[in-house]
């Protein structure tokens, strides 16, 4: 029997209420970021998501669906960071034909100026120990993996969704995963939500290996 009283929201709202409690701060700590190095918490995203990938960029299609909002808003951005030249645009590797966008080292630099700056989120985290920071990861990994699914927002670039994932191939339970790309077994801590390496698998591939994800780790 519940120990709810009837004034007591749902346990679903509860968390929710939480969890909007949190982007909150983690919102005054973007613009605070962003504009300690003359941006706004758009441009930083950007930049924090092309200095993640590395030298090869991504095109504007790709980082706005990243980002869930619409290419002009996008491109808007990019052309801000471009004459701040934080970026640059290259050729794509995959398509002479097309463009991607990159990190300049101004641009590294700079996020690095932005990264130094204190979190209280980031610190209310550390203040976690090791195993409920396991945890916390695990059930985020759910709730976004469930978010995508219901279409609410783009397909994410985590171990859950990848192609070279291999959900409990050890029975080390504290490396039961396996990554084919580095051809490493890591484990719950490891997790990805966002990885430069990430290449999607198919749709019954990603269902088969979250059913074996999700069925052991139902208990974190």
């Amino acid at each position: 029997m519940s120990n709810e009283t009837n004034s007591t929201p749902p346990l679903v709202d509860r968390i929710g209420d939480g969890l909007s409690r949190v982007a909150t701060a983690m919102r005054t700590e973007a613009w605070t970021a962003a504009d300690a190095i003359g941006l706004n918490p758009t441009q930083l995203q950007i930049l924090t998501f092309l200095v993640a990938r590395g030298s090869t960029g991504m095109r504007v299609k790709q980082i706005a669906a990243y980002l869930g909002v619409s290419q002009p808003t996008t491109t808007d951005s990019i052309n801000a960071l471009l004459r701040k030249g934080l970026v640059e645009k290259r050729a794509d590797p995959s398509d002479a034909r097309a463009l991607s966008v990159a990190a300049t080292e101004q641009g590294e630099d700079a996020l690095r100026q932005a990264g130094r700056l204190a979190s209280a989120t980031e610190d209310a985290i550390a203040g976690l120990s090791r195993l409920e920071q396991q945890d916390l990861l695990t059930h985020l990994v759910k709730i976004i993996r469930n978010l995508q699914t219901s279409g609410a927002i783009p397909e994410q670039r985590m171990c859950v969704n990848c192609r070279y994932f291999r959900p409990n191939a050890h029975d080390d339970p504290q490396t039961p995963h396996h990554c084919a790309f580095v051809d490493a077994a890591f484990g719950p801590a490891q997790l990805r939500i966002d990885c430069g390496e990430y290449e999607g698998a198919a749709k019954d591939a990603q269902d088969a290996a979250w059913h074996i994800f999700n069925r052991t780790s139902a208990g974190a």
